[in-house]
């Protein structure tokens, strides 16, 4: 044979195609998919390679519609971690321990800090506490959302951000009732910090690229053979497009990069990093997205709603959270860069924010640009009356299992919304009635982990995978297995414009699949919950292999 051909067999196939076709043998030739079923098999007449699987089942690789790769990777090689259940007796402690093995004078950042402490940790007694803690050196932490930071006094002060200091637009530099600073710095505020880090202590290249390769590989270890990272900077898609170039990329990447500052202290942004994008674009890697971040997120009231938050009164100029930018300057941003053909992943938690998405999509699309991909990011709360529009105007939802199902964050939203609304978070079942599509991701390190398998197991109960938090939530909108895996497969690559090479098993598209031990549509949902793969393959290529691994999950 001209080519060497490797035939899959003995194996339940599902494809994920459109018609969730189901094979029990498949061919792989030059890191594509070459032939299905009985195709496949007469391959093996011609001399192609078998290759038994034992009776395992093979589902493409994962597609992760919204991750922050580069930052999990750093958290995982760099970063001071806690989870975000730790009290704040338990993060001082371990910022001592940390602190005390740290070089004089070096920085301490990482997180998180849970969305259930912010009462306690925004106080000036606990910043003393964790001025105590840290023996002299600056402290920058983030919180489970990654909206907002906790930073010491010594990091204020190296942020210049006094007692005096104006908050920045679009955040607050939180003070107790006396003016004292808390070290509590709400989305934008938090941006000085980080600018001051970056700048004193800045992030290597390299370091960057190891963080990204690690970030994937991590990805790799849950049958994960693409995704689109939710927030890319200039440097971010640097690392990425060196690691393609390198041959050393184990995934399709798609990158969104901000248009504006707003949580992660990237410079530069806006018009030009977008200009910029092409030059970073590579076999496997597409930087073919804008990031809006439209809100902040409810448990600091900054997500944008249609009704006041729980307590207040239409009076008050904060009742309903608020948008980072006019509906004017969203359909400018969006009608601009449609041109370029790039489109756009927007965050937005509350129903205000997603309907303003809507309405400048429907400018978008009347302006007769058709083929551009936009995502509403989140979305856990949708006006009823804006259901249909996700599917008339071709707008993806893009949801993260992770940070709703019930939880330390959801458990936040009882204490600033009113019922049902509280309750009433990620509509999924609705939106399928609809006709809208959903793709899935984990949000990671918001979330703890990449691993989609508990997370799919919350999509179909709506409950808490690891069952330390009692209950479901909104059961009515629980999703089937095969609704999930799509999800997490064609649908996902549709919604990050990867269909075309990857997402379902099928002729031409490359060889992307994940060999798992049990058949997850055909096993009780409970035991997804500690399902992992025993092999990944990336164009042909085995990129993961149980036994070798140390991902954690």
């Amino acid at each position: 044979m001209s080519e060497h051909i490797l035939v899959y067999t003995n194996a339940t196939i599902h494809t994920m195609d459109a018609n969730l076709t189901t094979v029990d043998a498949f061919a792989v030739s030059g890191g594509r998919i070459a032939a299905l079923g009985d195709a496949a098999r007469d391959l093996l007449a011609a001399g192609a390679q078998e290759v038994d699987l034992g009776g395992r089942t093979v589902l493409p690789g994962l597609i992760d519609a919204h991750i922050h790769h580069a930052q999990g990777g750093k958290k995982e090689l760099f970063d001071f971690c806690i989870p975000p259940t730790a009290s704040l007796g338990g993060i001082l402690s371990e910022i001592a321990k940390e602190a005390a093995e740290l070089p004089r004078g070096a920085w301490l950042t990482g997180g998180s800090v849970g969305s259930g402490l912010i009462d306690q940790v925004n106080t000036a007694q606990a910043l003393a506490r964790l001025d105590e803690a840290s023996a002299g050196h600056p402290v920058l932490l983030t919180d489970d959302s990654l909206h907002n930071r906790w930073a010491n006094s010594l990091a204020l002060e190296l942020a210049g951000i006094s007692r005096d200091t104006p908050d920045p637009a679009g955040g607050q530099i939180c003070r107790d009732a006396q003016g004292n600073r808390t070290g509590w710095l709400v989305e934008a505020a938090g941006m000085m910090a980080e600018k001051a880090k970056e700048r004193l202590d800045p992030f290597e290249l390299d370091k960057l690229i190891e963080s990204s390769a690690r970030g994937v590989a991590e990805c790799n270890a849950f049958g994960i053979t693409g995704f689109q990272d939710a927030a890319t900077s200039m440097q971010i898609m640097q690392a990425v497009h060196r690691l393609d170039t390198a041959g050393q990329l184990n995934a399709w990447v798609v990158s969104s990069t901000p248009v504006e500052e707003f949580i992660f202290g990237y410079e530069p942004v806006g018009q030009p990093v977008i200009e910029s994008m092409p030059d970073t674009a590579s076999e496997h890697h597409r930087p073919t997205y804008i990031k809006i971040f439209l809100d902040g997120v409810p448990p600091t009231r900054t997500a944008a709603f249609l009704d006041p938050y729980k307590g207040t009164t239409e009076s008050d100029p904060c009742s309903h959270g608020r948008m980072t930018m006019s509906q004017d300057k969203l359909a400018g941003w969006l009608l601009r860069t449609a041109q370029l053909g790039i489109g756009a992943k927007i965050h937005c938690t509350g129903d205000a924010s997603v309907r303003a998405v809507l309405d400048a999509v429907a400018q978008v699309r009347a302006a007769g640009f058709t083929g551009v991909g936009y995502q509403v990011a989140h979305g856990q709360f949708i006006h009823p009356d804006d259901l249909p529009r996700f599917a008339e105007l071709e707008v993806s939802a893009d949801i993260s299992p992770a940070i709703w199902y019930p939880g330390v964050i959801t458990e936040t939203f009882h204490e600033v919304l009113d019922e049902p609304q509280a309750s009433r978070v990620q509509p999924n079942r609705l939106l399928l009635e609809h006709g809208a599509r959903i793709a899935a991701g984990s949000d990671w390190p918001v979330a703890p982990s990449p691993n989609p398998w508990p997370a799919i197991y919350g999509l179909v109960t709506r409950k808490d995978p690891s069952g330390s938090f009692p209950g479901a939530l909104w059961e009515e909108q629980a999703m089937t297995i095969a609704e999930a895996l799509t999800a997490y497969t064609r649908a996902a690559a549709e919604a990050c414009g990867l269909a075309d090479v990857t997402g379902s098993l099928e002729t031409g598209k490359s060889a992307d699949f994940t060999v798992l031990p049990i058949d997850p549509m055909a096993v009780p949902v409970q035991q997804l919950v500690d399902l992992r793969p025993e092999s990944t393959y990336f164009a042909g290529r085995r990129v993961y292999a149980a036994q070798t691994s140390s991902a954690r999950g």
